[in-house]
């Protein structure tokens, strides 16, 4: 979380024009969006393995995935706003609520997962075509280049994530007890933790008021 929000607040910067870092281009940046993205979808992945073991797992799982859809939606709609031409088609909250419900069946089978998973990452990382450059099948994947969006996480590679997420997470599962005084976080951090999709959704529009009010003042004075 802390790592998406400072990425978040760099490319706002230049976004006000107070950097001009190449955000599309530059190795660095990809590879921390990258990581930053992998690092989402595989928690994601161990989250539900761990939350399939709760007392009302399926209504609980259904409740989180229609929260997560009804967010993506808020991010399409926002986006759209503030973006008309590049606004968030399918994005990360898209690609975690369609691969949860994808992965929902292999929960329980991480062999599967795990074999799945490494298919699904190689397979959207060696194919692209044509075909896929275009909005009704771009949000599968496989297109020979980045469609003009300001978030763009297709299920391949991505649900492959995911899915290598469910291995890990019956990996961790038996060590929670040896694992627990490692992961202990201060206050604020864990509270992020537990309110991820919250602090999601309202960390930028946070940024871009704070950022606009330094502006405002930079130019006064």
């Amino acid at each position: 979380m802390v790592a998406m929000i400072g990425y978040h607040f760099c490319f706002d910067l230049r976004w006000f024009g107070y950097a001009a870092w190449d955000f599309e281009r530059d190795a660095r940046w990809i590879a921390a969006r990258s990581a930053i993205l992998g690092t989402f979808l595989l928690l994601a992945g161990v989250s539900l393995v761990l939350a399939s073991r709760r007392p009302h797992a399926r209504a609980t799982f259904l409740r989180h995935v229609a929260q997560v859809g009804g967010a993506a939606l808020l991010v399409t709609i926002a986006s759209r706003l503030a973006f008309p031409g590049s606004f968030i088609r399918f994005g990360v909250l898209h690609a975690i609520a369609v691969s949860l419900l994808l992965a929902r069946p292999l929960v329980e089978r991480p062999r599967l997962a795990f074999v799945a998973g490494i298919v699904v990452v190689v397979a959207g990382l060696a194919f692209a075509h044509p075909f896929f450059d275009r909005d009704p099948v771009g949000w599968l994947g496989f297109m020979t280049e980045k469609p003009v969006t300001e978030d763009y996480v297709p299920l391949f590679p991505w649900t492959g994530v995911l899915l290598l997420g469910i291995a890990a997470g019956h990996a961790l599962a038996g060590r929670l007890a040896v694992l627990g005084p490692l992961t202990r976080l201060p206050g604020a951090l864990a509270a992020m933790g537990r309110h991820g999709l919250l602090v999601y959704l309202v960390h930028q529009p946070l940024l871009i008021a704070a950022l606009w009010l330094a502006t405002q003042a930079r130019r006064v004075a």
